[in-house]
């Protein structure tokens, strides 16, 4: 993949080689500081405060570690030169739960390789040809670029706003 970055205010071509994979126990803490910081950034200001602690809780809980640990809850990365630049972890096979990539990485097809990777991944892995994905108010773009249609109207639990959505997996050729 390549793309176009500014660097010192100059627009350069760097090629970018990103890899995709399954998150490792010892980069959990990275993928959920990173899914923190792009809340904080870009997501937060749509949330009351009840929203906000509520998404702390979540990316912080111990039971949400032993499932990661027990494979109950699927964590893939995306990775250029070892850095993590992306998560996006599925429950229940099927239910994308979180998808962050470094505000730097944005708009450059990061989270849309992720999407292509876990579709993938359910699609071949998991036996299933659709996904879901609850999606936050700054997201639903994305998730109507990369495929996704809206099942209902938007909703809010805990404070957390989002749009239920869903997609038929359709098969990538990389």
């Amino acid at each position: 993949m390549e793309s176009r970055h500014t660097l010192a205010g100059r627009n350069i071509i760097k090629p970018m080689r990103i890899t995709v994979r399954p998150v490792w126990r010892d980069e959990w803490d990275d993928a959920m500081a990173l899914a923190w910081r792009t809340f904080m950034l870009f997501e937060a200001s749509d949330y009351t405060p009840e929203g906000i602690k509520s998404f702390q809780d979540f990316i912080t809980d111990t039971v949400l570690y032993r499932m990661f640990i027990m494979g109950e809850y699927q964590l893939f990365g995306a990775f250029e030169q070892n850095k993590m630049i992306g998560m996006i972890s599925l429950r229940n096979r099927t239910h994308i739960s979180l998808l962050f990539v470094d505000w730097k990485y944005h708009k450059l097809g990061v989270g849309r390789r992720l999407i292509e990777y876990v579709g993938d991944y359910v699609l071949n892995e998991e036996g299933y040809s659709r996904m879901t994905v609850n999606a936050a108010p700054y997201a639903v773009g994305f998730y109507h670029k990369v495929g996704f249609y809206d099942t209902d109207e938007e909703e809010t639990n805990d404070g957390i706003r989002y749009t239920p959505m869903e997609c038929v997996i359709k098969i990538h050729k990389n």
